[in-house]
């Protein structure tokens, strides 16, 4: 359903809202429903690994060969190397990190931490942890939780409105994670809509992809700001 209906309402909420979103793809996916990432692809959408078939990543045999596999299959579709990595289910084992370090990977989204970026380290050098949200996701809201239609609207705009308030003091990243299959259904796409519309109408908000925090961050960084 997702990548026959609900994608395509998805697109048009973030199109009419001039929002190019991250998103996490299964690199299977540019093999199985080119269709749908050639669209992601068209409207200028970060790509960003999310394994090669979506599994445990604990059952996965060869990582550093899984991993090498996304890349390769990314690259070839869109043409750019992906920058940022995100576990299935956010999962990770004692090796992970250092296999996506290992791969060249600058940014990772499985730690849900802080509402800042910061530095984890690897033997490969430093990976840049861009806060993702367990709790501003529509698997956990709508399907986990069984919440209203509205649930992630009200959900997400609590915490937008903390974050505008903290952000007077210093960068907040407000990150919400969602599903074609979910919030592209019929009766919750209207919410998701009014959401972005709320966020994109505050002054002062800015709707970045993963590695422009990532460039922004190593700039801001450097120059000590």
């Amino acid at each position: 359903y997702g990548m026959r209906v609900g994608i395509w309402r998805i697109t048009e909420s973030f199109r009419r809202h001039r929002i190019r979103p991250t998103m996490s793809i299964s690199a299977r996916v540019c093999e199985t429903r080119p269709r749908v990432a050639q669209a992601a692809l068209d409207a200028g959408w970060e790509f960003m690994a999310h394994t090669y078939v979506q599994m445990p990543i604990h059952q996965v045999e060869d990582q550093r060969a899984m991993i090498r596999q996304s890349v390769d299959v990314l690259r070839g579709f869109t043409g750019r190397t992906p920058t940022g990595w995100l576990g299935p289910g956010r999962g990770q084992t004692p090796a992970t990190l250092e296999y996506v370090a290992e791969a060249g990977f600058k940014w990772v989204g499985d730690w849900m931490m802080d509402e800042q970026p910061f530095d984890g380290q690897t033997k490969h050098g430093p990976i840049l942890s861009i806060p993702y949200s367990v709790e501003l996701n529509d698997i956990q809201i709508m399907v986990s939780s069984l919440h209203e239609s509205d649930g992630m609207l009200k959900r997400a705009r609590d915490a937008f409105d903390t974050l505008y308030r903290e952000s007077k003091h210093g960068v907040r990243i407000l990150s919400f994670g969602v599903h074609p299959y979910i919030s592209g259904a019929a009766h919750r796409i209207s919410y998701f809509d009014a959401m972005l519309a709320y966020m994109r109408r505050q002054p002062g908000v800015v709707f970045w992809l993963g590695e422009t925090i990532h460039d922004w961050y190593r700039d801001a960084t450097r120059t000590g700001a």
